[in-house]
């Protein structure tokens, strides 16, 4: 907005500027009192500066009793001269030229602050703003999302806009402010959904790590259309079946137990173990093919959000170019004219005018963010709930229902492990009484000295691949509750 004025003489804040303005504000009667009997500028309580291309804050110190006021769309570079306004509770400098947050130390009952569209790069110098519940800073040179983290001290802070800073462009940024700032309930003019809440709850959990940790494993970008055409190993990872396909989780159990390895020349453990192979291979393979499938099912999903999105979105920038450019048609003229016209009644009629029409210009643009706000809370609703169905139903069918309810990978270890503990103890038994016709060699004699010691080794062996069992079917639900 600074660039409306770039060709119009800055103005400053004098006794002359502030009588008008007040005159304006006050009601008829009250102007005319004013006029007769010098106001006294200390009953005023608001003050609107809004328009008048004044660029340095000055002059203000008389109006020690202000509690509102509007400094919007001037070119004013500094915060300053607001010193004696300490029962100010709602300030608007949004629409200037500011680089740096300063000059507000003594604004403690301040409730309700604006520096929309400036050239701050820095969130800063506000301690004393306590009293503070609203706060927008939304389109100016923020970069850095962590300087979000400054806000937790002010503990009334409610609503806040960033919207229109670079920093809003990263990719967990609504998720990362609103971790950091648990108390808001607008953040860019959008109430905080207790769905986002809650999702950042159960990323964090109760190990207590950080949320930037959490975060990291939020992979939104593996959910666009394209992600339908992952092959290979990272497919598997993004269908949370990775090593279920061949023998790998089944190798995985056997590694490193060398007992069992031994065992396994033991007369009909070789036969027992041929059999256990492949009946676990096969459960697998089962539960890798269906976890391709309900992760095709997942990006079809995600796939119909992206496009539905973007449909809203395209939408949407085709409407508001469109009343904007109905705008600038309807109003170039007037504004060559503001920018023509020297002085006096006509150009602050003109000026009038301009400010009216871009007033509704707001307006309508404002209403079509609500609606398009509408749009996109009800394809989140939609989505969400799809979403549930089918991670709910993936999650229920790993844990055992259809159609691994006969036949599971732990009851198939434990049912193994029984048969080998009742052959081994067959063999000590053999051994004891020497009836082995065939020579055993000397480390099989060697285990199976002691019953007790045998089959304790056996347990602790199957409770390891019990564990290794368990952590596939863990990772994959968490990976499923992540995603």
């Amino acid at each position: 907005m600074s660039q409306f004025f770039s060709s119009i003489e800055p103005n400053v804040i004098d006794d002359e500027l502030l009588q008008k303005a007040i005159e304006e504000k006050f009601p008829e009667d009250l102007g005319d009192f004013a006029r007769e009997e010098n106001l006294n500028f200390k009953v005023v309580r608001e003050l609107q500066l809004s328009f008048k291309s004044i660029l340095q804050i000055d002059n203000l110190w008389s109006l020690e009793n202000l509690t509102k006021l509007q400094l919007d769309n001037n070119v004013i570079e500094k915060i300053e001269g607001l010193q004696s306004l300490v029962h100010l509770v709602w300030l608007d400098l949004s629409f200037n030229n500011i680089e740096v947050i300063e000059g507000l130390d003594t604004l403690v009952k301040l409730q309700d602050l604006s520096l929309y569209s400036n050239r701050i790069s820095k969130i800063e110098h506000m301690d004393a703003l306590q009293e503070l519940q609203i706060f927008s800073i939304g389109k100016n040179n923020l970069t850095i999302l962590e300087d979000v983290v400054y806000l937790r001290r002010l503990k009334n802070l409610r609503t806040l806009n960033l919207s229109g800073n670079p920093f809003c462009r990263e990719e967990h940024y609504t998720l990362f402010v609103v971790a950091y700032l648990p108390s808001l309930v607008y953040l860019d003019f959008k109430l905080v959904r207790d769905s986002t809440v809650r999702f950042l709850h159960s990323l964090i959990g109760k190990s207590g790590s950080s949320i930037l940790q959490s975060l990291h494993f939020v992979n939104i970008p593996a959910l666009g259309a394209g992600s339908l055409q992952k092959s290979g190993s990272q497919k598997h990872t993004t269908a949370f079946v990775e090593y279920l396909n061949g023998s790998f989780l089944f190798d995985s159990l056997y590694e490193n137990d060398r007992e069992a390895a031994k065992l396994a020349s033991l007369p009909g453990v070789e036969g027992l173990l041929q059999a256990y192979p492949s009946w676990f291979v096969s459960v697998c393979e089962n539960l890798y093919k269906y976890g391709l499938e309900e992760y095709e099912k997942r990006e079809v999903e995600v796939s119909k959000f992206y496009r539905r999105l973007h449909e809203i979105l395209a939408v949407n920038q085709q409407e508001s170019k469109r009343i904007i450019s109905d705008f600038e048609s309807r109003n170039q003229r007037r504004l060559d004219e503001l920018h023509q016209a020297c002085s006096g009644d006509i150009a602050e009629s003109k000026r009038a005018q301009a400010k009216e029409h871009i007033h509704q210009l707001w307006d309508a643009l404002m209403t079509l963010e609500t609606l398009v706000s509408n749009d996109l809370e009800e394809l989140l609703q939609d989505f969400k709930r799809s979403i549930d169905v089918i991670a709910s139903t993936f999650t229920e069918n790993i844990q055992g229902i259809y159609p691994f309810h006969s036949i599971q990978c732990r009851d198939l270890e434990n049912e193994h492990h029984k048969k080998l503990v009742k052959i081994v103890i067959a063999a000590l038994e053999k051994l004891e009484e020497k009836e082995f016709e065939e020579e055993i060699p000397d480390d099989i004699q060697w285990l199976l000295v002691n019953k007790k010691t045998i089959v304790n080794a056996m347990h602790v062996s199957h409770g390891i691949r019990l564990q290794k069992i368990d952590k596939r079917e863990s990772d994959m639900l968490c990976n499923t509750y992540q995603w």
